[in-house]
């Protein structure tokens, strides 16, 4: 490392979780390195941490095979629009954040010209398309992983691996139904029952869960008044996209919100949503819900070749039993979320067991996982153990 000037840092995230990690690391480092530099892609919280953005992080994201046609040549311009820009500045560390079929290729150049990587939240390899433990093997030198249990595979797959907690369970702490609710202005007297729907953050899964989702609930408000639901939008953008293909939903009691779906989840007493970081924040918020997800047919047919797990959403990797009940695909119809929801939102034994299993959980992630995340990055650079 050159100590004539401030370490250099190439950074590449490329969706909203990914955004939120690489500004928590970003900040944790400067305390290490207070004049460091960041450079690379990512969105508004990376660039506000003080990341120099090359693209932002749209450029770069996929859903499934959906998007890979008419998204390729792009995502293939950029990927050698950063490695151009960042070689010519010589890093000296590179730190991809989740995205993998984007940044294991571009730490694998980045290695063979001796600059240090670190991926930062594993890919599911544990789950399906195992085979890419080769290409991490050979493209990075340390992983930074959000679960204990992918550490102990990394390490029998003799790829250096850090367990550095989750930065969710850090962010939530003991959740509050009743303030949440007076946070949202929600009137919810105390014989109803909330479900919050949350389709998705993404167009396209709005367009695929949001029906069956709005149906659901217009099943279970006609089997019981009792019940409310409120619905979170990543943005006013992606409200717009559900109303445009839904229109209105008449006399159904559902609030709409834009963002604070943390806040919702908090609000609520069941869940019906997409699988994905959401399960894992309804489980570190002690929330029950049934995780549900839709995909085309060509990436089921894909994912159902290559996986090796039968379990989709994380909290049922992570507990002491796959509990969460997944409708997947198929199984992701309306009747099937009505069913599902009425059979267990009044189980009052399950809801007990599960509420200590979450907040097990919670506490077993929460580790200062951005501190823990940077001392690693500094490890590379010859400064801190992790």
């Amino acid at each position: 490392m050159n100590s004539e000037r401030p370490v250099l840092v190439g950074i590449v995230a490329g969706e909203l979780s990914g955004d939120a990690l690489g500004a928590g690391l970003i900040s944790e480092f400067r305390t290490l390195y207070p004049s460091a530099r960041f450079i690379g892609v990512g969105g508004p919280r990376m660039r506000e941490a003080g990341c120099e953005i090359l693209h932002e992080m749209g450029e770069i994201g996929l859903m499934g095979l959906d998007d890979l046609p008419t998204r390729l040549v792009s995502i293939l311009r950029v990927r050698h629009s950063v490695y151009s820009t960042l070689v010519s500045k010589k890093p000296d560390v590179f730190i991809g954040v989740d995205v993998p079929d984007f940044n294991l290729t571009l730490a694998g150049k980045f290695r063979k010209r001796g600059i240090p990587t670190v991926h930062y939240v594993s890919p599911t390899v544990w789950a399906w398309r195992e085979y890419r433990i080769r290409k991490i093997r050979r493209s990075v030198d340390r992983m930074l992983v959000l679960f204990p249990f992918e550490a102990d595979y990394y390490k029998k797959h003799r790829v250096p691996a850090s367990f550095v907690g989750h930065p969710i369970a850090d962010q939530i702490q003991e959740p509050d139904r009743e303030k949440a609710r007076q946070r949202l202005g929600l009137d919810i007297e105390g014989e109803h029952c909330l479900i919050a729907l949350m389709p998705g953050s993404r167009s396209r899964e709005i367009l695929r869960h949001g029906e069956i989702m709005i149906e659901a609930a217009r099943l279970l408000f006609q089997s019981d008044p009792v019940f409310r639901f409120i619905l979170p939008f990543a943005s006013p953008r992606m409200r717009q996209v559900f109303h445009d293909q839904f229109g209105e939903v008449g006399d159904l009691p559902v609030t709409f919100v834009d963002g604070r779906s943390r806040e919702v989840l908090e609000a609520s007493d069941f869940a019906v949503l997409a699988s994905g970081t959401a399960s894992l924040e309804a489980a570190l918020m002690e929330r029950r819900h049934v995780v549900v997800y839709r995909v085309s047919l060509a990436t089921w047919i894909v994912f159902s070749i290559l996986r090796k797990v039968d379990c989709y959403s994380m909290p049922n990797h992570l507990l002491s039993k796959p509990v969460i009940p997944e409708l997947i695909q198929g199984r992701a119809t309306s009747e099937h979320i009505f069913d599902t929801v009425r059979k267990l939102v009044n189980d009052t034994e399950q809801a007990k067991w599960l509420e200590g299993e979450f907040r097990a959980l919670r506490h077993r992630l929460r580790t200062n996982a951005s501190q823990k995340a940077a001392q690693c990055v500094a490890d590379m650079l010859g400064r801190n153990r992790c």
